[in-house]
């Protein structure tokens, strides 16, 4: 059976893990994450609503535990639990190893647009931006394009940005995009896909790197 977009996604993000890492994961397509992990990887899931420890989605949950989305959790041995200033300061303070975060843009540059659509009601930006600022990695989890087909990935983003220059990897069901100095670096293509077909649907400038290989784990 065909993996739909979002399982290839989760699980080529699950290999940028490493054993070790402290890990938060947005909302949304980020929290399927978990049920891809190597089995000699072993991290420790943080979750900005108050404790680290999390369980995997696909693992036993308590009723009384949700996630940030708002999704019943679980919390593994040794996991712990706390209020949001504890939360973020863990955060602030340089602790996560990666965040996983959805995006409404990308752009070259590595500015990311992932919280408001002017106009639009929202209920706020969340943890996000402290989330991007705060991380050692910063990994986005998304679809190629919008709702009928518009570039998702930019030259400039033109939406309200969570954070500026903080993208160190793009993951979407066509490929694997890498924000360098030089530019978006194309390195790992979906299965059936062509380098083309990612430049044609990417507004910003994509370098296909010499070593462009099939994309890892799907």
């Amino acid at each position: 059976m065909a993996m739909n977009s979002k399982e290839l996604i989760a699980r080529r993000v699950a290999l940028e893990m490493k054993d070790g890492d402290v890990v938060n994961l947005g909302i949304g397509l980020p929290t399927l994450v978990t049920n891809y992990l190597p089995n000699d990887v072993s991290v420790t899931l943080h979750s900005e609503n108050g404790f680290v420890g999390l369980g995997p989605l696909a693992g036993p949950v308590d009723a009384d535990l949700v996630n940030a989305g708002g999704q019943p959790a679980g919390i593994l041995p040794g996991g712990a639990v706390f209020d949001s200033l504890m939360s973020f300061a863990l955060v602030r303070g340089g602790h996560l190893d990666v965040t996983v975060l959805g995006g409404l843009q990308v752009d070259e540059r590595g500015n990311l647009a992932n919280w408001m659509v002017p106009g639009k009601m929202v209920p706020g930006m969340g943890g996000a931006m402290d989330l991007v600022a705060g991380a050692r990695k910063v990994i986005v989890a998304m679809e190629h394009t919008a709702k009928g087909g518009a570039p998702k990935i930019l030259k400039q983003c033109d939406l309200p940005l969570t954070g500026k220059e903080v993208v160190s990897l793009i993951v979407t069901e066509l490929g694997v995009i890498r924000v360098t100095p030089a530019g978006l670096v194309l390195e790992e293509i979906a299965p059936g896909i062509t380098a083309e077909e990612v430049v044609s649907k990417t507004e910003a400038p994509l370098i296909v790197s010499e070593s462009l290989s099939p994309m890892k784990g799907v």
